[in-house]
C-alpha cells in the first residue's frame, strides 16, 4: 500500500499522542506498519504539541513540507501554521474551537479571525472538514473526549487507511473502561459529521 501521512497538532492537554497510538494501533491490527514521531513541546503549560504518523512502509517517521495526505488539527491556530505539511490531494480536519496562547494578550498579533482561518486551510487543501469538537465532546458527555470526535473524524475521511472497527477495538484497548460509552458516542459523533459532508 502507498505510505500514508498524518500529521497530527494542537496543544497539551487536547489528548493528542493517545489519539496517535489508538491510531496507529489500529493500523497494525490491520496488518499495516506504522512508524510515529511526536513532539511534546511544552505540552504541561499548553504548549504546541504534534505526532507524525505514517501508515505503510516508511524508512522515517517524519513527514517533509508537502507530504501529509491529512493534517488533523486540534487547534484551528495549529492547523494554520501546519499547513505548509500538506499535500497535493490532502485533506485537513480541524477543531473550530481555539484555545488562546497564553501570550495572546502582549502579543501585536491577535489570534486571526475563525473565517480568516478556515478560509486559508480551504484554499490550501483538497478538502477541508471543519467541526467544533469541544461542542461535540461536551454533548457525548465529557469534554475530554474531544481527541475522540477528532479521530471519528479522521476515519471518515475517503481513503482513510483504518476502518472504524479497528479502530474502536484499539480504542477499548488504549481507554478506560470506565469512559468507553462517552468515548464511542464521542468518536461515532465526529466520524458521522465528516461523513455527511
Amino acid at each position: 500500500m502507498k505510505t500514508y501521512n498524518i500529521y497530527i497538532c494542537g496543544v497539551g492537554g487536547q489528548g493528542i499522542i493517545k489519539t496517535s497510538i489508538v491510531m496507529g494501533e489500529a493500523a497494525m491490527k490491520m496488518g499495516n506498519p506504522v512508524v510515529m514521531s511526536e513532539i511534546h513541546g511544552m505540552a504541561q503549560r499548553g504548549g504546541v504539541v504534534s505526532t507524525e504518523l505514517k501508515i505503510g512502509h516508511s524508512r522515517s517517521p517524519l513527514i517533509g513540507y508537502g507530504e501529509a495526505d491529512l493534517i488533523l488539527a486540534f487547534e484551528p491556530l495549529e492547523a494554520l501554521r501546519s499547513i505548509d505539511k500538506i499535500g497535493e490531494g490532502g485533506c485537513v480536519v480541524t477543531n473550530t474551537a481555539p484555545i488562546m496562547p497564553f501570550n495572546i494578550n502582549t502579543s501585536k498579533n491577535p489570534y486571526p479571525r475563525m473565517d480568516f482561518i478556515l478560509k486559508e486551510l480551504e484554499s490550501r487543501s483538497s478538502k477541508l472538514y471543519a467541526l467544533n469538537a469541544l461542542d461535540i465532546a461536551k454533548e457525548a458527555g465529557h469534554i475530554l473526549s474531544l481527541n475522540m470526535v477528532m479521530l471519528g473524524g479522521a476515519a471518515a475521511v475517503p481513503d482513510f487507511p483504518v476502518d472504524k472497527t479497528s479502530i474502536q477495538e484499539s480504542m477499548k484497548d488504549n481507554l478506560p473502561a470506565k469512559s468507553l460509552e462517552i468515548n464511542y458516542k464521542a468518536f461515532n459523533r465526529g466520524f458521522d459529521i465528516v461523513n455527511s459532508k
